[in-house]
């Protein structure tokens, strides 16, 4: 990787824009990228397979964030939200500006999902060159990250700028929409299949397998209709998720009997692929600052919550989550002394390793009275006992506000527990519950199937302690995937193709509700600037 690693490469994320000041005209920068240099391939096997290795590292960053994809994927959503508690968290309104819909083009977030996840597909490409000399395993693994980087694009802009590696690097890239792009995915993921090893369901899949490409190309079957505008899913697009998800089923991956146990580093049916990266952002965003672990006694970072509307969605009393209190497995409890729940018991060092069950934290959705290590009830830094509440408001005022919150405002959420390792690097990315609710929306879709959604959807349901339901609606399958899927890069995803991304939630800007034009985002205003052929998203 150190040849690709001492330039950056020409996309449009690499190119600069150095003069806006007391002139008229905008001057652009080149770089002292490979493509500019004259790129004849990648010399050696080796140094492709480092590249590929490469890509893969930065995949651990680009997941494993709390912000960028992450934030754009969920807290743009009703599933997370980040409060300003005093001073904490405030950073210029960048946070609230995504729960609200009041972004903006030079958002720092989106610019750099932009700019990372492009630069992700042309490094694929230079793997891909028929110039380089790649493995086919190389080439197989670049066909899989150039899909999943162009997929992410798509997804959030609408627009995948494409540049051929063995074109005149002076010339703009070629953008790709609709139709195109979801075809050149398509044949990058096929090309994928082909030539990725395959996995069975309980092997360590820190890279994409068959399995993995599989996946991803149901997931662009699944969105077909939205990438293009077609206005309905497509029967031939769902009978090719069904046929997909049975494959990955074929490998032996199965819905896995134990909700939380998924979010151990440790062998399960569902883990389709996972990133070598650190979940402590998922654990300590959302934990009160005192809450500590032997590996972080500096506490949680009090941030990251969720409305008490999607609490809601989950079945249970409504003001506390206590064990036993008839709740469905997948919202988890708040951690007590001596109480199992579940099969998992806390604040208790059985293995005596120091850490692994020391845990006064729970898992999933986290309400009322919070406890500590002894078993007595935490307090917050100002002595009062620590808990958690359903709604946000100003401290001052007792109005409902994202600004001027105190400690205790808002439900916190919870997969990956620090019991398991205050950072452990295993965060879950692709997961065979998701490909077994897509198979269910594509035969209440109108694929064919010997299978029935409603008797599918029940097995779900019963194995996460949840009533089963006597019909299955859009609603239903929104509902369940919001359940099963919650704070896994997905809700943004999902309330788009249900139409409900643009739904009233608390906070939003009343201007947003309704505004179709914020299902996508804008492209950075640097990036129009540079190409030509990118051209700016509506209501931007």
């Amino acid at each position: 990787m150190k040849r690709l690693n001492k330039f950056k490469l020409v996309f449009l994320s690499v190119l600069t824009v150095t003069a806006f000041s007391a002139c008229t005209d905008l001057e652009i920068e080149e770089t002292d990228s490979i493509l500019t240099d004259g790129f004849t391939g990648i010399p050696t096997a080796e140094e492709a397979a480092s590249t590929v290795s490469g890509m893969y590292n930065n995949i651990r960053g680009y997941v494993g964030d709390q912000a960028n994809l992450y934030a754009l994927s969920e807290v743009t959503t009703d599933a997370q939200l980040v409060p300003t508690r005093g001073s904490d968290w405030g950073d210029n309104g960048i946070w609230r500006q995504l729960h609200q819909h009041t972004w903006t083009a030079d958002h720092q977030y989106i610019r750099t999902v932009f700019d990372q996840w492009n630069e992700l597909q042309l490094t694929a490409s230079t793997v891909l060159d028929e110039r380089s000399a790649s493995s086919s395993d190389s080439r197989a693994q670049a066909s899989f990250l150039r899909a999943l980087g162009m997929f992410v694009i798509l997804d959030n802009f609408g627009q995948v700028p494409y540049r051929d590696t063995t074109a005149d690097p002076r010339e703009n890239p070629e953008v790709l929409t609709g139709a195109d792009a979801v075809a050149f995915i398509a044949s990058d993921l096929q090309n994928a299949i082909s030539g990725l090893p395959s996995s069975s369901a309980g092997d360590d899949n820190p890279r994409a397998t068959q399995a993995a490409a599989r996946y991803l190309l149901a997931k662009l079957h699944l969105n077909r209709h939205i990438y293009e505008g077609t206005g309905s899913p497509a029967a031939s697009d769902m009978n090719e998720v069904i046929s997909l998800v049975e494959e990955i089923e074929e490998d032996g991956y199965a819905l896995h009997d134990g909700y939380f146990e998924l979010f151990e580093p440790t062998a399960d049916t569902e883990t389709i692929w996972y990133i070598n990266t650190s979940t402590g952002n998922r654990i300590w965003n959302t934990l009160h600052y005192n809450f500590t672990h032997p590996d972080n006694t500096g506490g949680g970072w009090n941030g990251f919550a969720t409305l008490a509307e999607y609490y809601d969605l989950f079945e249970g009393p409504a003001n506390s989550n206590n064990p036993g209190e008839g709740q469905e497995e997948r919202r988890g409890y708040v951690a007590q002394r001596g109480v199992a729940f579940t099969g998992q018991e806390f604040m208790t060092d059985a293995d005596n390793d120091g850490f692994a069950d020391a845990s006064n934290v729970g898992y999933g959705f986290l309400i009322g009275q919070q406890y500590s290590l002894n078993g007595n009830p935490l307090t917050d830094r100002g002595n009062v006992p620590l808990q958690f509440k359903r709604d946000f408001v100003d401290a001052s005022t007792g109005q409902p506000s994202l600004v001027e919150n105190g400690e205790q405002t808002g439900i916190r959420v919870i997969k990956y527990n620090p019991r398991n390792g205050a950072f452990r690097e295993h965060e879950i990315f692709f997961r065979y519950s998701d490909a077994y609710l897509m198979k269910i929306e594509a035969i209440h879709n109108g694929g064919t199937s010997s299978d029935n959604a409603l008797t599918l959807m029940n097995a779900l349901r019963t194995l996460r302690d949840a009533t089963p339901l006597t019909s299955l609606t859009d609603q239903d399958i929104i509902d369940e995937r919001g359940r099963e899927l919650y704070c896994e890069f997905w809700r943004r995803n999902d309330l788009i193709r249900f139409g409900q991304y643009t739904k009233d939630w608390a906070f939003k800007d009343p201007s947003a509700v309704g505004n179709t034009d914020k299902n996508l985002f804008p492209i950075p205003n640097t990036q129009v600037i540079l190409n030509p052929n990118l051209v700016q998203n509506p209501g931007y």
